[in-house]
């Protein structure tokens, strides 16, 4: 009889297969914030963070069972690199296409929320307000989100699997057996 032996996991592959996970609850939930009309840049945007580090959980856990059973913090940054990768493409992608063509007053909403929150604290003249909305209008542009976007959910993508991973490590007690 002949025995079949699976390749042990990669972390590229795992963190492709939970970053295409990851990068479709984004945009299910961002639909569902814009639906409902939440605040996006309120404290619904944890939720994001959450499901994130819970995916990351998931995925460490995923590389361990069908690898050899460890991880080492290093893995578990990786799997969470490849993971922000692709899941910041998917979301950051639907973003720009949703801002862009699809509801092209959303930037504006967004602007006209952040005045609001400016004017509301009441410490801030209304130059000082102008002054501010100008420089925020330069950076609240389709291609600045897809931009910024990539690069943060990378970045703090990874610092989330760094901290998880601090977790989630398995070291191999024997590591040249």
């Amino acid at each position: 009889m002949e025995e079949t032996t699976t390749p042990a996991v990669s972390t590229r592959s795992v963190g492709i297969r939970y970053g295409l996970i990851m990068g479709i609850i984004s945009i299910a939930t961002f639909v569902i914030f814009i639906v409902a009309d939440v605040d996006i840049q309120g404290p619904a945007r944890w939720i994001n963070v959450l499901i994130l580090a819970v995916l990351i959980f998931l995925a460490h856990k995923y590389y361990k069972d069908n690898g050899d059973g460890f991880m080492t913090i290093g893995q578990g940054a990786g799997i969470g690199f490849w993971m922000c990768l692709v899941s910041s493409v998917i979301s950051s992608v639907f973003t720009y296409v949703y801002v862009k063509f699809i509801d092209t007053s959303f930037i504006q909403q967004m602007m006209d929320k952040q005045r609001e929150a400016m004017e509301a604290k009441g410490n801030l003249t209304e130059e000082q307000v102008d002054q501010a909305m100008n420089m925020t209008s330069k950076f609240m542009t389709p291609e600045m989100f897809l931009i910024f976007g990539l690069v943060f959910g990378i970045l703090f993508g990874v610092l989330i699997a760094l901290v998880v991973g601090l977790f989630t490590q398995k070291k191999n007690p024997e590591p040249f057996v």
